[in-house]
């Protein structure tokens, strides 16, 4: 799968550069695997991480460097450590080990032929649990289409609806096309959601969206779109962590948090909508502290 990377057209950006060259594209990366942490992680969604933790791999680099995003030191600074395929495959068995309740693997867009040889390989070492595909939602078709039968819980983002916000805080026109129909092939291949009998899911899609400062109709509307589409064939995650950075000295609009009366008009929208499947966030979730610490543990 290592010549996908020669003329690299893994995700919308479409760069088309030789990443076996050592030529880099939008994502930042080469060839070389690159992961910042690899831990149990326990502020997913509660059928993600339950008690015992999701086993996050945070791989370096990202497709789309949303200006506002609070993972900036891995997603636009690159920050990582080089693994091999080989020790990838041994991070997946010793999250296992350690009782993690999936394998999450944190913004794997740029390496997605990489980690299917990693799961190829712990696979046939005993890896048994799920594997969550969580990602910004920029993706192409044919990349998904790539990872059916090793993934089986897409845990995608919906951060725009209107592609003029993507364009302005992504610096992509074509968010809408890209992850509307991403999402669709990632339903076709895992079905609705299964969970089991300790509440944790082990078949499905959540699609998160993380509300924007300002965006409230932008957000309407994307839920919107969700329950017309998807119903209950989905769960649909209501976030209001946004967190703002030290990268929005020219943002302005969005240098500050999410208004509680726009989140909690939001819910309520979603309600009367007749969402069944959803999760939203209470309590003081803009916080840093919810930020892992991005030190290369467990890598």
């Amino acid at each position: 799968m290592n010549e996908l990377l020669n003329s690299c057209t893994l995700c919308p950006r479409n760069c088309k550069v030789n990443r076996n060259n050592n030529e880099i594209g939008f994502c930042g990366m080469t060839n070389q695997l690159m992961v910042a942490r690899a831990s149990l992680h326990y502020w997913e969604e509660p059928i993600i991480s339950g008690e015992k933790g999701s086993g996050t791999v945070f791989f370096s680099g990202c497709n789309l460097k949303c200006v506002f995003c609070q993972n900036y030191q891995i997603s636009n600074n690159n920050f990582g450590k080089p693994i091999s395929i080989h020790r990838l495959s041994e991070i997946f068995l010793e999250l296992q080990e350690k009782g993690a309740n999936n394998i999450n693997l944190v913004t794997p867009t740029h390496f997605v032929p990489l980690v299917i040889e990693a799961l190829k390989i712990a696979k046939a070492k005993g890896l048994d649990i799920p594997i969550v595909y969580n990602s910004s939602g920029y993706e192409n078709v044919e990349t998904i289409k790539l990872l059916k039968g090793y993934i089986d819980i897409y845990l995608p983002d919906f951060k725009y609806y209107d592609n003029k916000y993507a364009n302005k805080y992504s610096k992509c026109n074509n968010y809408f096309e890209a992850v509307t129909s991403s999402l669709d092939e990632m339903i076709n291949q895992v079905g609705t959601p299964q969970i089991n009998e300790e509440g944790i899911l082990i078949k499905g899609v959540i699609v998160r969206h993380m509300m924007i400062p300002g965006l409230l109709d932008d957000s309407k509307k994307i839920i919107h779109y969700l329950v017309d589409n998807y119903n209950d064939d989905i769960f649909i995650s209501i976030m209001n962590q946004y967190t703002p950075t030290n990268n929005l000295i020219n943002y302005q609009e969005i240098n500050q948090t999410v208004n509680d009366k726009d989140y909690d008009e939001l819910i309520n929208y979603a309600i009367d909508l007749g969402i069944k499947n959803g999760f939203m966030q209470e309590g003081e979730t803009q916080k840093t502290s919810f930020i892992p610490e991005f030190d290369t543990t467990g890598v």
